[in-house]
């Protein structure tokens, strides 16, 4: 298709446009995701709604793809598209946080890092993901799921209200009065309804947090596995503590000769004095002895990009993730199988629990549908190099296999592979069918469908 009326249009945008003509076209259109290589016929840094309102009207009447780019970690490479064209919102990086009300107002551009930075200073935090280069739109959009979940949610509860630009370039505010159902989707829809510009979320008191990963040897895997199930449904919902399989890396606090050794991985994080936080942390000690660990009082900041060193962008990446009602004996036993066999230092599974606050809210609330789920597990295969790209895709894949016969349908989009537009409608049960309606009402033609995609019902 011919692009030329897109480019004539864009010329009114504010922020640079930048085709394959131009200097730093190469850097532009890379992503987080080192498999994703695609060459947009243009990618427009947005610095402002009109830049917004003017890539959108572009898109739409040049019958060109659009991609939505934020955080640009979206790991089937929804930020970017061959031949379309990148909305890059990344330069549209404004917060501000009222300590008072206990609110921020946080653009689009904002990664979690700097969500963090703003708020901590206040002593004030909410629910954001494990790295912070992640974008807090991305994120949000799809749930969000991290640390403080089990105490005040997903990420979408504490989500008060969000400016977008629809399909058809107006602009609205969404909120529990104005646009209900369009709130209600952007809740657990993903980027479906149009291109949310601001958010505004609830904040929480969060300043320093007790806690750290410990690693464990993996011959008290299966003990730890099952005392940590029992343990963190009793846990108070200040505890966001997760297990994961991990090879050690090159750490001060690794022991020599251990470093590139895969371990069982306990990450903790307490809201609350350091004795409550060691009391309930010596239960899991009483199972096994930390071979490493990093445990302590820090700011919550510093936890929330304690893995960002390790996961630069540029690495290949395959995921693939799934909701577990409970932690059964047969899920533990497909763990314990295939988690050991973590292939590269980068690679992980992470156990995220989902309880407490999160399953405060009704399963028909927001569209995010699985309330009644106690764990996400994330499969997350990373790898420097592209030679391992089939055998490490392998271990992705059977080890979701092995778990598949015991967990739910579906499973949390912001984890979901670019093989799994086959599971959308699993991932929303019962709240699918509403969620097509108002992707009817508020983008008939599908202009926004490059995401796991809800298609327009009818």
């Amino acid at each position: 298709m011919n692009g030329t009326p897109a480019l004539t249009m864009l010329e009114a945008a504010r922020g640079e446009v930048i085709t394959a003509q131009s200097p730093g076209y190469d850097e532009a259109r890379s992503v987080y995701n080192g498999m994703i290589d695609r060459k947009p016929l243009a990618i427009v840094g947005a610095v402002d709604v009109a830049d917004v309102r003017t890539t959108v009207d572009a898109a739409r009447e040049s019958g060109l793809d659009l991609a939505i780019r934020a955080g640009a970690h979206s790991v089937p490479g929804f930020g970017t598209v061959d031949d379309g064209i990148v909305l890059d919102l990344r330069a549209m990086k404004g917060i501000r946080i009222d300590p008072a009300r206990r609110i921020a107002r946080v653009q689009a551009g904002c990664t979690w890092g700097d969500f963090d930075h703003a708020a901590h200073t206040f002593g004030l935090a909410t629910t954001g993901g494990i790295i912070s280069t992640t974008g807090v739109a991305g994120l949000t959009l799809g749930g969000g799921i991290g640390y403080l979940a089990r105490a005040h949610g997903l990420s979408i509860d504490n989500l008060r209200s969000a400016d977008v630009v629809l399909a058809d370039g107006t602009f609205v505010t969404a909120d529990q009065t104005e646009h209900p159902e369009l709130f209600w989707a952007l809740r657990g829809g993903g980027g479906n309804f149009g291109v949310v510009t601001e958010m505004e979320f609830d904040l929480h008191p969060v300043d320093t947090v007790y806690g750290g990963p410990m690693f464990f040897e993996l011959g008290a895997a299966e003990a730890l596995l099952r005392t940590y199930r029992d343990w963190i449904a009793a846990a108070p919902r200040a505890m966001g503590a997760f297990p994961g399989f991990q090879i050690a890396p090159p750490l001060p606090f690794i022991p020599e000769g251990r470093v590139g050794e895969p371990f069982l991985l306990l990450v903790s994080c307490f809201n609350g004095s350091d004795e409550a936080a060691e009391a309930l942390l010596a239960d899991l000690r009483a199972v096994a002895t930390p071979v490493a660990e990093h445990v302590g009082r820090m700011p919550y900041p510093a936890l929330n990009s304690a893995f960002d060193a390790l996961l630069p962008p540029g690495l290949q990446h395959y995921w693939k993730a799934a909701f577990q009602l409970e932690l059964t004996d047969d899920a533990l036993a497909a763990h314990l199988e295939f988690g050991p066999r973590v292939p590269a230092m980068q690679s992980t599974m992470h156990l995220y629990p989902i309880d407490g606050a999160v399953h405060d809210i009704a399963a028909d609330a927001t569209a995010f549908a699985y309330r009644n789920a106690t764990f996400a597990p994330v499969i997350a295969g990373m790898w420097p190099d592209p030679v391992d790209n089939e055998a490490n895709i392998g271990w992705v894949r059977d080890y979701h296999a092995a778990l598949e016969p015991h967990t739910a349908a579906g499973g949390y989009i912001n984890f979901m592979a670019s093989d799994d537009q086959s599971r959308i409608r699993a991932n929303y049960g019962a709240n699918y069918d509403r969620l097509a309606t108002i992707k009817k009402t508020y983008d008939p033609a599908n202009l926004f469908h490059l995401n796991q995609n809800i298609a327009p019902a009818g």
